[in-house]
């Protein structure tokens, strides 16, 4: 066979260097077959090449963590004798090219990941950014993606019960589309994506082999260009119906002990699993492509093993109970065909019928990836943003009509008309409706519920990658404390630029070092996730946007907290310490245009008492909702207390004076700057004294106290009226900022 040209490896995303390795793990020149394999096992995509060695320092271990990285998904204890099984993943490249179909089985790719563990999956969340909505080219990538979201989960019965939406220009070429999922599963049964037992049958199942998908996760390891929308057929093509029955399928089977190992088709289809689940064994795999089940004539070797057609499995199953797994299968009418057997060689071996056409060793293709410790620099466009001189800003907008922008702007508008297309209420666990705060699902047969939030701030990271990152799992965290719920463990997916580029490998790899101090302070291993590199297009790269994925525990589901005062007047206070910042802050971006400054500063031991007293205080009953400060302040998150209670106002008063400078900064800076460690509580007004006991007991300062009632939105401090706003005016401007660009769909 001739040497392979560099054409060739350049199709193929394969350098020079990496080819070599190939030559001397094969001890020969790699068939056409063979090469494909290797490229999309050692694209950026599937090897993690360039992220391994920052992922490793991040903490991954705890009392709670049953199942940490290296699986299909984590899984943590949650008591009563039942695991929590979650992951999330990236579905960015194919939800750009074809948003209907990318989400669609992004949605479907990680509910196999889940049900693959042996666990039920019960809900669904999803992080989503997008370029400004001015642009129809973008209105129309959101449109199929939150309609691909909605018509993956409402299909199969899965609800989606919140997530998080962001705007900025960064994302118009590259939107971000990360979605999580939660199941759970009994104690000790959790099933391995492993082959192991010589001689064991290798069953294929699920649907039929196409041509779609071939080479996406080659796709998701590269930027965007001008030709992008030429890869459109790497993307695969979603079944919701199927993958029902294949979920149930599954769990059938799953019952009995005729399973070895099982592992979804996912990026890089059957040679992923195969290698991956030979690998893990220890054990060689030979199979004969000829038995796949096709739905489209002529398919070679190649174009078999690198499709990404969804809804399929490869199972090994205990010699003996071949007749059991296939009535299973048959009874729910899919496809259960024995295509090979496990080996004791360590070989993944592939024939046609009687010729083989690619033989590889499973360890050196699925674990010995080349590894990267790639340069880093930091980018020259800090130092120039970093620096925010309020009193350069021009003349600011009146604090009413500053809040008025806040709350119509995209990010901060309610997202109704996002997750009105959702059924977040499908199977009865859900316990907190959309929109109110953290996704809560109760844990049925127990008293518990489990929250969940994802969060991720792109500009924080951009200005600040290392402090954006802990800010992202501090919101993340407080978000599930904020419902009652302990934060006891967290996923994430990494969304970057060009890992080849020095400075988006610095933005990268500080980030890590953030998510792992933050992670480390407040107890939260990490249980899995996602890295997605080249996300750029004609050399613009995205923010570093690292979204969290945190899941907690309600020890009593009667006791799980929103984000609206209750009916009726009670006290609000303010927990936590620290004043806004406008540095990064959405005031900053929306009202004066601007994307610049220092964020304000984290202590991570001040961040774990305030969660800690939270859930402390919703356990013991004498809170009655909370709601932290994020995005516009706390302007913004007095407002949406004041939101979906038959428009029921507030007033809050803080006791100090602002500080030196422009008067108008000062106050757009205490009204709408961002600070963490924030949240506002309504508490009864027999549990005020116990409650501000029990924050001064814990070190949680109280910055701030009021009411709720009357009609209006009112903040002072020190008896100056900073903000005087009606109620109804403000939830007008909130409720229409997303919906007025799809007026003719929101009603």
């Amino acid at each position: 066979m001739p040497v392979i040209d560099s054409k060739t490896l350049e199709h193929h995303g394969l350098s020079r260097e990496e080819y070599e390795k190939i030559l001397e793990i094969l001890g020969r020149e790699p068939s056409l077959t063979e090469l494909g394999i290797f490229s999309v096992m050692w694209s950026e995509h599937c090897s993690y090449k360039s992220s391994r060695i920052h992922l490793r320092t991040l903490p991954t271990t705890g009392a709670c963590v049953v199942q940490g990285p290296g699986e299909n998904a984590g899984a943590v204890d949650v008591g009563d004798g039942l695991v929590a099984v979650f992951k999330i993943e990236s579905h960015n490249h194919p939800s750009f090219i074809e948003p209907y179909q990318g989400a669609a089985t992004g949605v479907g790719g990680i509910i196999r990941d889940i049900f693959t563990m042996g666990a039920r999956p019960i809900a669904l969340l999803n992080s989503l950014r997008f370029g400004p909505l001015d642009d129809a080219r973008t209105r129309g990538i959101l449109e199929g993606v939150i309609a691909g979201i909605g018509g993956y989960g409402n299909s199969i019965g899965i609800p989606t019960i919140g997530g998080e939406i962001a705007f900025e220009d960064s994302y118009a070429a590259n939107p971000l589309v990360n979605v999580f999922c939660l199941g759970i599963a009994k104690a000790g049964t959790l099933v391995m994506g492993q082959a192991s037992g010589e001689g064991n049958p290798v069953y294929y199942v699920g649907a039929k082999t196409g041509r779609d998908g071939i080479h996406g996760a080659t796709m998701a390891s590269a930027e965007f260009d001008e030709q992008s929308s030429e890869k459109r057929p790497a993307v695969q093509v979603g079944d919701p119906f199927m993958e029902k029955l294949l979920l149930e399928a599954c769990l059938e089977l799953m019952q009995t002990d005729a399973l070895v190992g099982i592992q979804d088709m996912g990026a890089a289809g059957l040679t992923c699993s195969t290698s991956e689940m030979g690998a893990r064994g220890g054990t060689g795999i030979d199979i004969d492509v000829s038995r796949i089940p096709q739905r489209e004539s002529g398919m070679t070797p190649y174009e078999i093993m690198l499709s990404e057609s969804q809804e399929r499995m490869l199972m090994v199953v205990r010699h003996g109970r071949e007749v059991e797994v296939e009535r299973i299968f048959k009874k729910w009418d899919l496809h259960a065909v024995s295509i090979g057997k496990v080996t004791m060689d360590g070989q993944l071996r592939v024939r046609e019928g009687d010729a083989v056409v690619a033989e590889i060793p499973n360890g050196k293709l699925a674990d010995e990836a080349p590894l990267y410790d790639r340069p880093i620099e930091t980018p020259a466009y800090l130092e120039r943003l970093c620096s925010l001189e309020l009193n350069a800003l021009p003349p600011l907008p009146t604090t009413e009509s500053a809040l008025r922008t806040l709350l119509g702007s995209v990010t901060v508008s309610s997202k109704r008309w996002v997750y009105r297309q959702y059924d977040h209420m499908v199977r009865t666990n859900t316990v907190l409706p959309a929109g109110m705060g953290a996704g809560v699902v109760r844990l049925k047969g127990t008293n518990r519920a489990l929250a969940m939030s994802v969060d991720g701030n792109g500009r924080h990271c951009y200005l600040d990658p290392h402090l954006g990152a802990m800010l992202a799992v501090a919101e993340a965290a407080r978000n599930v404390a904020c419902s009652g719920a302990l934060p006891i463990a967290a996923t994430n997916c990494l969304n970057f630029g060009n890992p080849e580029r020095p400075e988006i490998m610095w933005q990268f790899t500080r980030a890590v070092e953030g998510i792992g101090e933050a992670c480390l302070a407040l107890e939260l291993p990490i249980t899995g996730g996602n890295v997605s590199f080249y996300n750029e297009t004609d050399g613009q790269a995205i923010y570093p946007t690292p979204v969290m994925g945190v899941v907690g525990v309600i020890e009593d589901a009667t006791r799980v907290l929103g984000r609206t005062f209750p009916a009726g007047e009670s006290a609000i206070l303010l927990l936590g310490s620290g004043r806004g910042v406008l540095g990064g802050s959405e005031y900053l971006k929306t009202v004066c245009g601007q994307v610049a400054g220092s964020l304000a500063d984290l202590s991570l031991e001040s961040e774990r008492a305030l969660q800690r007293l939270l859930v402390e205080l919703a356990a013991a009953g004498l809170i009655q909702s909370a709601h932290d400060c994020s995005d516009g302040g706390l302007a913004v998150a007095l407002a949406e207390c004041c939101f979906d209670t038959g428009s029921m106002g507030a007033e809050l008063m803080m006791p100090d004076g602002g500080g030196e400078g422009r008067a108008d900064a000062i106050d757009a800076s205490i009204l709408f700057g961002e600070a963490p460690s924030r949240v506002l509580v309504s508490v009864t007004d027999s549990d005020f004294g116990v409650v501000r006991a029990r924050a001064e007991a814990a070190g949680v300062p109280i910055a701030a106290q009021g009411r709720s009632g009357g009609d209006r939105i009112r903040i002072s401090i020190a008896g100056r009226l900073l903000l005087d706003m009606s109620v109804v005016d403000a939830e007008v401007a909130w409720r229409q900022g997303l919906e007025r660009f799809f007026a003719d769909r929101a009603a």
